[in-house]
């Protein structure tokens, strides 16, 4: 089931309900049925610090530090 954004043309509110594609979404504010259904803006994958944390573990194990920053990166000879 995929999750949408929605906004309500009666109360102009907007939010984000999971739906089946076979259902009729409400509003949960006013229960109204004219709602728009918005684009969605996707997260980025790996943008937070618990993955960007992982990730360099990972590499610093492997012995690269393509996961670092230039700035981050060990300095060698």
């Amino acid at each position: 089931m995929p999750l949408y954004d929605f906004h309500c043309t009666d109360c102009d509110r907007t939010f984000e309900l999971l739906v089946r594609l076979s259902d009729t979404p409400t509003c949960p504010e006013c229960q109204g049925t004219h709602l728009e259904k918005q684009v969605s803006r996707p997260a980025a994958p790996g943008q937070t610090a618990g993955i960007l944390a992982k990730a360099r573990s990972q590499a610093a194990r492997e012995g690269h530090f393509s996961n670092y920053k230039r700035s981050e990166r060990p300095r060698t000879r």
